[in-house]
């Protein structure tokens, strides 16, 4: 895992052609907003997050954000104990996120 300033994620994101971006926050948060083509699986479904994430290719690159950066850093250490070697945690998260949003 590597934690990422809002400028690391979003210049290494856009040249990265093996990107996928996940949102672990809940459905209330997501309803507020997102980033675009976010995939959302919430951190706070236990095992329905795992059973989630374990359906994902790990040979993909995983760009992880939550409201601030503390559960998406949670999330991204899963996802290396699960085999998944290329993760990055969005610090700041989305309260801090500047990119594009889709409301």
């Amino acid at each position: 895992m590597a934690d990422l300033t809002q400028q690391e994620w979003q210049e290494q994101l856009a040249k990265d052609t093996n990107a996928v971006i996940i949102d672990v926050r809940t459905q209330d948060e997501v309803d507020e907003g997102y980033i675009p083509n976010a995939k959302h699986i919430d951190i706070f479904l236990g095992q329905g997050f795992m059973d989630e994430i374990q359906k994902l290719d790990n040979s993909k690159n995983y760009y992880v954000y939550c409201r601030s950066g503390g559960r998406s850093g949670q999330a991204c250490a899963v996802m290396n104990s699960l085999g998944f070697e290329n993760t990055y945690n969005l610090m700041g998260g989305f309260s801090e996120w500047e990119g594009d949003k889709t409301n």
